[in-house]
């Protein structure tokens, strides 16, 4: 899945993040925190782009649908 970070490292980042956040029934506004973490990693700093937001929300509506 590509969620619009800049590198590979960076959607498999994410991706890791959406997989954890849906496999605890975490809700949208309750993973927004774990991007911003992410953001604040040199390298990661488009993790609360809003493209990448929005990938993140359709994938775990996905996921959980």
């Amino acid at each position: 899945m590509t969620y619009g970070m800049f590198t590979e490292a960076g959607n498999q980042a994410v991706q890791r993040i959406v997989d954890y956040a849906t496999g605890k029934l975490m809700t949208y506004n309750e993973t927004l925190p774990l991007l911003y973490a992410l953001s604040n990693k040199p390298g990661f700093e488009e993790a609360t782009d809003t493209a990448v937001r929005e990938s993140v929300y359709l994938s775990m509506d996905k996921n959980i649908a």
